[in-house]
């Protein structure tokens, strides 16, 4: 194992705030690395320094003459108006055949090869910078926050490209999911020091947690017996007959230390509102078309939310996660259809269009007394900001200084002072660091209302959502299992070669049933009845496999294998229904012939 980079000595602050004090580590080839750390400790820091973009004020980054470092960038580098064939031969100097051999590897084939980059979602646009960096051959990858804003395919799919990537990698990230799929180290930087874990992220968690509690617990032993040696001291230490005794539990004393543990950094304690759990439907979306007046997004959704669930609205990128959300909240109008809540439904928001266009010359102080319901205490909205952090002087802030972070932290404390027991949350742990993020899934276990939300952090959805909403190929449907049988289906589609289907025109998408007879008029019906005898031996295959399956589920002992049972249960159950919709299609088209 070759050391590729090595931090020795590393100093660098910014004023008084030190990042990097005396700190050290090494990379070495071939392994993944998972960088950690609190919001502002110093990691993008860091890894301008390793990029030669800053200097350290003390200590050096040695590197390997064979270090090659490929770094993917967070702003766009393309060229108005090229293709992504023609970025990555711009950007690489690799002839065609090997860009679009590479580009192949990330699904990057006909439009989304050779048309233009600005018809890309962003998602999409990450994977042609994936591409473009493996064609530069580094044996160091430098990501920074790689997952944000990818949908959760992109994400499994960057996922599988770094599993497959034999060389080195250093990754900033809070998505823990992401981290424990792809790295085998983690590396932690708390004030100013580096240390390395030879562990995944969630191993390493654990130790943190173990650790600290040890040495409380040695803490607590060394106190106690301090104590009692002090306490002989005073009492025997003015007796001429114990005198020597004493100085003796004196040097015992003194030799006894205690383990320095650091203080905790503030961390956000986020508290659910108290609302009366009900039942019964909350909202009720009936013949739904979403969109614009330009475009429809979405159509024909039929779907129904319960009071007390926390539903997940997901799918890829531009397929209309956002604009669902926006309808139901009535920032949008439906195309058509209806949006109907229930009785007495107190809906609270939180969305980037809210956080993003709050009053900047109100304080902190003034926005919470605003949203605060009437009859709040002064001293309760003081605690709802403490708990976000906003503590002493930090109330009488102005908005327009605050920064992003601090903003969705002030529109999460209003949303905890009203009256809401609907919550819809649109990506909510953008902005908050990990630890903040924790506690607002701790606060919305607890909650009682209703919770519809979407997010692109796997760890933050596997915890909170009871059900699944998919918004895909124009419409929204329940999906029939939990959030880990959804991530095995996209997995499944993904190892299969089967294309996310992001749509790269605007125009809008015809009814499912217009789409069906569109299909199958000019078919031969001799033709259906043949597809029609092949789907039902499809149909009892699939019937016949998840049947088994169940069987082994329910006589499987180990959690894990007993989970990857389940999922694919869930999937078998996904391709069955798909089969059995094609299959009632074709009948009906073959009846109207």
């Amino acid at each position: 194992m070759g050391v590729l980079l090595q931090i020795r000595g590393a100093v660098k602050s910014y004023g008084e705030q030190i990042l990097l004090d005396e700190a050290e580590a090494i990379l070495t080839d071939t392994v993944k690395v998972g960088f950690v750390g609190r919001n502002g400790a110093g990691k993008s820091t860091l890894l301008r320094v390793l990029l030669d973009e800053e200097e350290l004020e003390k200590g050096d980054v040695i590197r390997h003459p064979s270090l090659k470092i490929g770094y993917l960038r967070q702003h766009d580098p393309f060229a108005p108006g090229e293709s992504a064939l023609e970025f990555m031969m711009r950007d690489s100097g690799q002839p065609d055949w090997k860009c679009g051999e590479v580009g192949g590897e990330f699904e990057l084939k006909g439009d989304y090869l050779n048309g233009p980059i600005s018809a890309l979602s962003g998602g999409w646009q990450t994977r042609v910078k994936l591409a473009s960096l493996l064609l530069h051959e580094p044996n160091l990858l430098l990501l920074d926050e790689p997952t944000n804003f990818l949908d959760v395919r992109t994400q499994i799919l960057l996922e599988h490209f770094l599993k497959n990537f034999n060389k080195a990698a250093l990754i900033v990230s809070h998505d823990r999911s992401f981290l424990q799929a792809t790295c085998e180290h983690t590396l932690d930087l708390t004030r100013g020091k580096l240390t390395m874990y030879p562990g995944k992220i969630e191993q390493f968690l654990v130790y943190q947690a173990e650790r600290r509690e040890h040495d409380e617990r040695v803490n607590a032993t060394v106190q106690a017996k301090q104590k009692h040696l002090q306490k002989f001291i005073d009492k025997n230490r003015a007796r001429a007959s114990t005198a020597s005794q004493a100085r003796s539990k004196g040097k015992q004393l003194e030799r006894l230390k205690t383990i320095e543990i650091a203080s905790d950094l503030p961390t956000a304690s986020i508290r659910a509102p108290i609302v009366t759990p009900r039942q019964g439907p909350a909202v009720r979306m009936q013949e739904l078309a979403i969109g614009y007046p330009d475009h429809i997004v979405a159509r024909d959704i039929e779907i129904e939310i319960e009071h007390g669930q926390r539903a997940a609205i997901v799918g890829d990128n531009g397929q209309g996660k956002t604009t669902l959300l926006r309808t139901l909240v009535r920032s949008l109008e439906p195309r058509a259809g209806h949006v109907r809540w229930g009785h007495n439904c107190e809906i609270g928001v939180y969305a980037q269009h809210v956080y993003g266009s709050l009053d900047e010359r109100q304080t902190v102080l003034e926005y919470l007394e605003y949203k605060a319901t009437p009859g709040t205490t002064h001293q309760m909205v003081l605690a709802v900001a403490g708990s976000l952090l906003f503590r002493d002087d930090h109330v009488h802030k102005k908005i327009q200084v605050l920064s992003g972070g601090e903003r969705a932290r002030l529109c999460m404390a209003g949303l905890l002072l009203g009256p809401y027991n609907i919550l819809v949350l649109d990506e909510p742990g953008n902005h908050l660091d990990v630890e903040t993020v924790e506690s607002l899934v701790e606060a919305l276990l607890e909650y009682r209302g209703t919770v519809v939300f979407t997010s692109h952090d796997r760890h933050f959805m596997r915890r909170l959502a009871t059900n699944i909403i998919e918004v895909r190929d124009g419409t929204a449907k329940n999906y029939g299992g939990d959030y880990d049988a959804y991530l095995y289906y996209i997995n499944k589609e993904i190892e299969e070669g089967e294309r996310a289907r992001h749509p790269l025109s605007s125009k809008p998408q015809k009814k499912k049933s217009e789409r069906v007879v569109e299909t199958v008029v000019a078919v031969d019906p001799r033709k259906i009845q043949k597809e029609l005898k092949s789907l039902e031996r499809e149909i009892r295959n699939l019937d016949s496999e998840r049947v088994q399956l169940n069987d082994q589920l329910m006589t499987c002992s180990e959690p894990e294998k007993a989970m990857e049972l389940h999922n694919q249960v869930k999937a078998l159950e996904m391709d069955l229904g798909v089969a059995e919709q094609k299959w009632l299609e074709l009948s009906a088209a073959l009846e109207g012939d």
